[in-house]
């Protein structure tokens, strides 16, 4: 495997080399059944056992018992911005809304469409460089939900400090850093993720959600629209993307012989470390773009003094093996996605690329 190349894509993005073996020794032949799950009826008990299992051990990997349910999704967490508000944005009440990134405002102009979405605090103004300060948050506590974005993967910042809700039920898109870091997950009413940063390959959207969250969603809504709906159905309710939920599987098979969210956050914590001290101690050479006491550890986000420069840097960054570090198209810049599955050895390496880059055209 000496020719892979050190994969800093923001998702779809790097997985474990070892889950990719297995996967490849099971494709054809799924546990000596005599087929790939790919061809498996996801009304086989296989399937259901799969189904049951990912679920379990993903409620054990966040510390979550009972209460919750794990649902598998499609269409992504773009998805996941409308049937929010539909399910749980009613007629009589409104949502609350803090902007923090190009995903978050995708967010709240899909709950604008539907019902009535205030936006309680933004960063927007300040080029989204920073988190809104929760003191300065205020929530109406008649308010249907309070929804958030954990970690900014566009920009690159991160909460550091969740908001105080109260009665207020907290909804949040993790898509870019669950599983990351240790969070208070107990505090959320519901966790929404596109499976392409931390837990698998595009293709499936895990969603976390307390029980007595159900009892406020909409039943006015078509039911493949309704969060009930894949409850009641363990998420069979129709066909799943089988192969994208088994691959989750393994990723949290690995992400547990790792030993859980505590040991990668530790992890995640040196990777990020070692690109944000290259670009500290580069004298202005490499300028960061988020606030210091916001950065995310999933994200690392920076400029250079051109366009020409950032271009020149992408090309050979490329040359000498590594993948995904120009910045979204929307923003430019660099960016590198440094997900679970991105090693410390290949943090190490982009560290010492930037060094030489920065001393061969500083």
């Amino acid at each position: 495997m000496s020719n892979r190349l050190f994969n800093f894509n923001p998702g779809p993005a790097a997985l474990p080399l070892e889950v990719l073996i297995q996967a490849q020794e099971e494709f054809v032949e799924y546990q000596n059944l005599g087929l790939s799950l790919m061809e498996m009826s996801h009304r086989s008990a296989a399937v259901e056992q799969l189904n049951e299992d990912t679920q379990k051990l993903f409620l054990q990997l966040l510390g979550l018992k009972k209460g919750y349910h794990v649902l598998f999704m499609g269409g992504g967490a773009s998805t996941q911005f409308a049937l929010v508000p539909l399910n749980f944005l009613p007629p009589y009440a409104a949502a609350e809304y803090i902007l923090t990134g190009s995903f978050s405002e995708k967010a709240y102009s899909e709950a604008k469409f539907i019902g009535a979405a205030r936006l309680t605090a933004s960063s927007k103004n300040d080029k989204w460089s920073k988190i809104p300060s929760m003191n300065e948050v205020e929530i109406d506590r008649a308010s249907a939900y309070l929804h958030i974005t954990t970690n900014n993967t566009i920009e690159g910042s991160r909460y550091n400090e969740l908001p105080t809700t109260g009665d207020v039920p907290l909804i949040a898109d993790m898509t870019s850093d669950l599983l990351s870091r240790k969070l208070p997950f107990q505090r959320f009413a519901m966790i929404y993720a596109g499976a392409q940063k931390n837990l698998g390959p595009a293709g499936v959207t895990a969603v976390i959600i307390k029980e007595e969250m159900l009892q406020r969603a909409s039943s006015s809504i078509p039911q493949i629209l309704r969060y009930e709906t894949f409850v009641k159905h363990q998420s069979l309710y129709n066909t799943p993307p089988v192969h994208s939920i088994y691959m989750m599987k393994l990723v949290l098979n690995w992400t547990q012989k790792q030993g859980g969210i505590d040991q990668l956050e530790q992890r995640n914590t040196e990777k990020a470390r070692l690109l944000y001290d290259v670009i500290d101690a580069s004298g202005g050479f490499y300028q960061g773009i988020i606030n210091k006491e916001d950065r995310s550890h999933m994200n690392m986000t920076w400029r250079m003094a051109s366009e020409e420069m950032e271009q020149r840097f992408i090309a050979e960054s490329e040359q000498n093996g590594f993948e995904g570090l120009a910045g979204h198209r929307s923003v430019g810049g660099l960016r590198a996605s440094s997900y679970n599955a991105v090693s410390l050895q290949a943090c190490k390496a982009l560290a010492e690329f930037m060094i030489e880059f920065q001393r061969m055209n500083g």
